[in-house]
């Protein structure tokens, strides 16, 4: 939209058009008298913090006028800023967009009738924010008991505690037209790899969209190319501060978003998703007992399911030791239906839980799962042994943090039980085939590293580093 002008009222007048102070009630234009001068504000309430903006505005009620000593190095309005206005945070600016997007942010503009073509903005704002408590889905038994919000001053600041070295760099991007949403990424300069981090600037500042209204998951749409055939999650998020600065110490590069406590962690494969807070909170030996433990659950809720099946589908060639895993009976509807029934009940469930008031939920998913199992098995829809295995199966989900992570299995699980019954032995190799092929090919954010690293290129030392839990070495 342009520059502003020397002429004070047309300056006013400009600003008056974009901002609609008279229309909109929260937009508030204030008008100060200071000696023969004139300065107005402009301000969003419910933005700006009201106790040092009051006394800003005393003091410079307190001025004689707005003039200041000359200076042919620096303009008016840079010598006002420099001489009286004592505020940490103030700049001066002529560009029209500029004021007008740090007003919708929540910061003030003051134009003044000495200040000619440029304006000061002044940093003032304060956003509504809850408590950085402990993220209900990524709890630790052991440690710190804060996380991210949705304010993103306070996750950088949440950050920057942990992580106290001047190589820690915070790049501001701004994304979307119309948003105009606040976006940062992080990363440790003397770790990240910069290439990566070259090229991820460039698609942070590529970006042409209108909004992001749904905060990350918005951002991650806009920097992955979908495929939607692939279930795999292509970024890895964290609610924690301290994880984070695991993976930032690491040489990863994180990327924060206004209005989400949702962290990205760049780049990711399949292995990242499988470490959690809790095994550094431990000792090394604890910590690595804990990680295999959820290697191997996690594993049988892809495979523990349709082997059993393809088991009871050839009950004849099961060894005598295994016998017992073979039903006595099948129900009155085939067992592939019984899976596939319980896995949307199971989600039936879920969904049920969340929108369900809270001192209800965890009451209304256990009494319904036993009323609707016993019914269930009772009119001989299902049989008990799809009970057990779905039971377990549901539960070792919940092995680690990722909900896409768990769902990109249930997709495959669904999958891999359907062609074992549509092909048996041969089905149940194919459909294990293509998890594998979906594996290697799964596109993220990545910079170059596979999915499946370090195993596809095979990489010993950091495949280890990812199994076992080892003891931090000092440098």
């Amino acid at each position: 939209m342009g520059k502003l002008g020397e002429n004070y009222r047309v300056n006013v007048a400009i600003l008056d058009s974009l901002l609609h102070p008279d229309e909109n009630f929260d937009v508030i234009r204030k008008v100060l008298r200071v000696g023969a001068d004139e300065m107005t504000l402009y301000y969003i309430d419910g933005f700006v913090n009201g106790t040092p903006m009051q006394k800003l505005m005393m003091h410079f009620l307190s001025l004689d006028s707005l003039k200041t000593p000359p200076d042919g190095a620096k303009s008016a309005a840079e010598r006002f800023a420099e001489y009286n206005v004592p505020h940490v945070e103030c700049d001066t600016t002529g560009d029209v967009d500029l004021m007008v997007q740090m007003v919708l942010s929540g910061a003030t503009l003051i134009l003044a009738s000495t200040f000619g073509p440029l304006a000061l903005i002044v940093d003032s704002r304060t956003y509504p924010a809850r408590s950085t408590a402990e993220p209900e889905g990524d709890r630790v038994m052991v440690g710190s008991r804060d996380g991210f919000v949705e304010t993103l001053i306070f996750n950088t600041a949440l950050l920057r505690r942990r992580v106290r070295d001047p190589q820690l760099t915070m790049r501001y991007f701004t994304v979307g037209r119309h948003s105009k949403t606040d976006v940062v990424m992080c990363y440790l300069a003397s770790r990240a790899n910069p290439d990566y981090v070259s090229r991820l600037e460039k698609r942070l500042a590529s970006i042409d969209t209108d909004a992001l209204p749904l905060g990350h998951q918005s951002l991650a749409e806009c920097l992955v190319k979908a495929r939607w055939y692939n279930p795999f999650p292509k970024i890895r998020y964290t609610e924690r501060p301290d994880t984070a600065a695991a993976q930032v110490l690491e040489g990863s590069v994180l990327i924060f978003c206004d209005n989400s406590p949702q962290v990205m962690i760049l780049p990711v494969s399949i292995f990242d998703f499988m470490q959690e807070t809790n095994d550094y909170y431990f000792t090394p030996l604890t910590g690595t007992y804990i990680r295999i433990v959820r290697y191997i659950v996690f594993a049988l809720s892809l495979f523990l399911v349709p082997t059993w099946y393809l088991l009871v589908q050839h009950a004849s060639a099961v060894p005598d030791w295994l016998v017992f895993v073979i039903p006595q009976e099948q129900g009155r509807i085939p067992l592939i239906a019984q899976l596939l029934l319980t896995e949307f009940i199971i989600d039936g469930l879920r969904m049920a839980s969340l929108n369900t008031p809270s001192m209800l939920s965890n009451s209304l998913s256990v009494v319904g799962g036993l009323i609707l199992g016993d019914f269930a098995v009772g009119i001989g829809w299902l049989i008990p042994e799809v009970i057990l295995y779905m039971a377990f199966v549901a539960i070792a989900t919940f092995t680690q943090r990722s909900y896409e992570l768990g769902y990109a299995f249930k997709f495959l699980r669904i999958g891999l039980l359907i062609l074992t019954a549509l092909g048996g032995v041969w089905g149940y190799a194919a459909g294990t085939l293509l998890i594998v092929v979906l594996l290697a090919t799964n596109k993220t954010v990545n910079g170059g590293r596979q999915y499946l690293y370090p195993l596809i290129p095979f990489d010993g030392r950091a495949l280890m580093t990812l199994l076992v839990r080892r003891k931090k070495q000092s440098r």
